[in-house]
């Protein structure tokens, strides 16, 4: 839709961006911090781990000083499960809690609004060793978990997202450690593991309401629109199906408390149905959530089911689509660039994801993750020319702006990431952030902070809420 004059973001626009406990941190075994499947999950040959990352741990008070030079509203990060409690239950770790108290209260002492993600892939490993969340003890230990953080941080967080991209834990389990190698059906296996996810959000979203009435909480997926490769009929159901599996099935859950027909159906026909006890789903029914959060990097694009092996491709992760026999497959977009790690650019399709959203669910959005991994480079000076990154979020930003004029109630901006981290299969060496962290793969350096281009940039678009974006 063409629209004549646009609408200016909202005077308490959300402006930020976002990093995670365990690629950010560091401190892996500190202050008694416990293991979590990130800590002990296999790297690919020449990619790092996560034991030292950028150090956020040491140097948050610097971070966030930087964080607040560029004049964040809000700073979208996550809590590690295993710092409050190592073991997943028992004990809380003191020293854990002290490390957002203090995290928390330097953000609150520069006006910078907490987004707290409770779980970001780093599930405690001792919970993993007794089966992790195909053990439904899982859903009281994350209870219990979602209680202590009310408990110690209710006071000053405002917002809380539940479970970062559960979609992307699901679909690609073994990147993240969820997956049971013994398993005779591990698809069956890892919809369980959703099912028992889905209960453990519920409640923590039912037990944010009752303790921490003031503040707001929802889940936070990682979602984009899909595309028919053609306008024939069998590629428009192909793409259907992928939304109904990819995204709509979390958040149909989350919001109207009840599996996205289509995704159970597939259920049905591949084996993978979940067993649901009674009383399941009651809880899932009696949360609501306040509003969704959700990660945007690309849309992807999908083709009618050949009904055979050729459906799947040989590799994929979150962003590039595998396809499955009788489903869907996968199928590129010749209309889209891609960055350097084969990922489509689609600030268009941004817009019509939020779009989708508004329409389906009518609840307001935060956006959490949206950015370019590329390969920067460190000139004489102390100067990071990263054009590419500035280009890609200003169209993206552009086509938010389109979309609140469409009538979408979008409350904020959080891209991928605030400084360099740790990416989850491509290191160090794929950087994200407005902050360039001197390290590599496994150099440490000085873990020196330095200001990129895109720094000042983004300064400029929250000093003037969007309008200046050049």
């Amino acid at each position: 839709m063409y629209h004549k004059k646009l609408k200016p973001f909202p005077k308490e626009f959300l402006w930020g961006a976002s990093t995670s406990a365990y690629q950010v941190e560091g401190a892996w075994d500190e202050d008694g911090k416990g293991l979590s499947v990130m800590d002990m999950g296999k790297h690919p040959e020449g990619v790092t781990d996560f034991k030292v990352t950028s150090d956020h741990y040491h140097r948050y008070k610097e971070d966030i000083a930087l964080l607040a030079e560029m004049g964040f509203k809000v700073y979208r990060f996550s809590i590690a499960w295993t710092r409050i409690f190592p073991e997943g239950t028992g004990e809380i770790n003191q020293k854990g809690v002290d490390f957002y108290n203090n995290l928390i209260n330097e953000l609150i002492k520069y006006n910078i609004e907490p987004v707290v993600t409770m779980y970001h892939f780093d599930l405690p490993y001792a919970l993993h060793l007794k089966g992790g969340w195909r053990n439904r003890e899982t859903i009281d230990a994350f209870e219990n978990y979602a209680k202590a953080l009310f408990e110690l941080f209710g006071d000053r967080i405002k917002y809380w997202l539940t479970i970062s991209e559960q979609n992307m834990m699901v679909l690609h389990g073994s990147a993240i450690g969820l997956v049971n190698s013994n398993s005779q059906n591990p698809e069956k296996e890892l919809y369980q593991q959703n099912h028992h996810m889905l209960l453990a959000q519920a409640k923590a979203m039912k037990l944010c309401h009752a303790m921490c009435p003031d503040a707001k909480i929802g889940p936070a997926p990682n979602i984009s629109a899909i595309y028919p490769a053609s306008s024939k009929p069998e590629d428009i159901i192909a793409a259907s199906n992928w939304s109904s599996i990819r995204n709509w099935l979390y958040l149909d859950m989350a919001v109207f408390g009840r599996y996205n027909s289509v995704a159970w159906s597939y259920f049905e026909e591949k084996g993978y149905a979940p067993t649901v006890e009674d009383g399941d789903m009651e809880i899932l029914a009696s949360a609501k959530p306040d509003f969704i959060a959700f990660n945007y990097y690309s849309t992807a694009t999908v083709a009618a089911s050949n009904n055979d092996d050729s459906d799947r491709s040989a590799t994929g992760d979150q962003q590039i689509v595998v396809g499955e026999a009788g489903v869907y497959r996968g199928a590129s977009n010749p209309n889209l660039e891609k960055t350097e790690f084969g990922w489509e650019i689609d600030p268009i399709g941004f817009r019509n994801t939020l779009r989708e959203l508004n329409e389906r669910y009518n609840l307001p959005l935060l956006v959490t993750e949206n950015g370019l991994g590329a390969f920067d480079k460190l000139e004489e000076g102390d100067v990071i020319n990263d054009d590419y990154r500035i280009d890609f979020l200003r169209k993206h930003i552009e086509q938010a702006q389109l979309a609140i004029t469409d009538g979408v109630k979008l409350m904020g901006y959080c891209p991928w990431s605030a400084i360099d981290l740790v990416s989850t299969h491509q290191g160090f060496a794929k950087r994200y952030g407005f902050v360039y962290v001197d390290r590599d793969e496994f150099d440490l350096k000085d873990l020196r902070r330095i200001r990129k281009k895109s720094f000042y940039w983004y300064k400029n678009v929250i000093s003037t809420n969007g309008e200046d974006l050049k």
